[in-house]
């Protein structure tokens, strides 16, 4: 005997100058689990007031299944067993992202220039793509940044002008150590800023024991400051010291 076919209803908003694109993802979603989707259509905003108005709901798209209302596209993705983060919490989510791509760019361009991952220059070009990449989530609003740096850092605390140095002092250190050029300036560059960014975060974290965001990946991240946070510090630190000694 063959199992009952699975349906759902779904109402989305569908109008000429706007389709939700959390409507489509919703339909996407039921289609790939299986479900025969009753798609219908929010096509103005009065039908779509209306409808939240019915449900005493605040958004769409909102699904139906078995005349139980799941809800909106996070509440229908949790009905399938996925994990949904929390509104605000935190993740680390973006500094591996930027880790992993750092990772791999630091791969390739070892790669075409010695024909061969096996090299001892692939940890300082990771090092160095991944404080450029860090360097340029920062910049896209320094202002962000800067006003959350001050939360945690002791200089930019004294001086609050050092919340907009750091982004470009970090680019500048990260592209001239990629480049294995300028090491006399780079290199005290990085030792400066890794050094007052690792004790901020040690003294924030482990002496005050306080809960904070870090700025490491810009003004709008939910990265908890702690661990990685000093690891970016340290990572600055161990390349401001290793490479006047190493030709690139």
């Amino acid at each position: 005997m063959s199992a009952p076919e699975k349906t759902a209803v779904l109402y989305r908003m569908v109008m000429p100058d706007h389709v939700c694109p959390y409507g489509r993802k919703a339909l996407w979603l039921l289609k790939r689990h299986g479900y025969r989707v009753e798609d219908r259509h929010l096509t103005t905003r009065e039908a779509t007031d209306a409808f939240k108005a019915e449900h005493e709901v605040k958004t769409t798209p909102q699904t139906f299944i078995g005349g139980r209302r799941i809800g909106g596209y996070d509440d229908l993705r949790r009905f399938f067993g996925a994990r949904v983060p929390e509104e605000g919490a935190t993740s680390y989510t973006p500094v591996l992202a930027v880790f992993a791509v750092a990772a791999l760019i630091a791969a390739a361009v070892v790669w075409l220039r010695f024909g061969s991952l096996a090299s001892w220059v692939i940890l300082p070009t990771f090092i160095a793509a991944a404080m450029c990449l860090l360097a340029m989530l920062k910049l896209q609003d320094v202002e962000k940044f800067s006003t959350m740096f001050l939360n945690y850092d002791l200089l930019a605390q004294r001086w609050p002008p050092y919340g907009y140095v750091y982004p470009f002092a970090e680019l500048g250190a990260g592209v001239l150590m990629l480049a294995g050029v300028l090491t006399w300036l780079s290199a005290p560059v990085a030792l400066f800023i890794g050094g007052i960014g690792a004790a901020s975060v040690f003294k924030a974290v482990y002496i005050d024991r306080r809960e904070l965001k870090c700025a490491c990946v810009g003004g709008s991240s939910n990265v908890p400051l702690g661990f990685v946070s000093l690891t970016e510090n340290l990572m600055m630190i161990g390349m401001a010291v290793w490479m006047p000694a190493m030709p690139m």
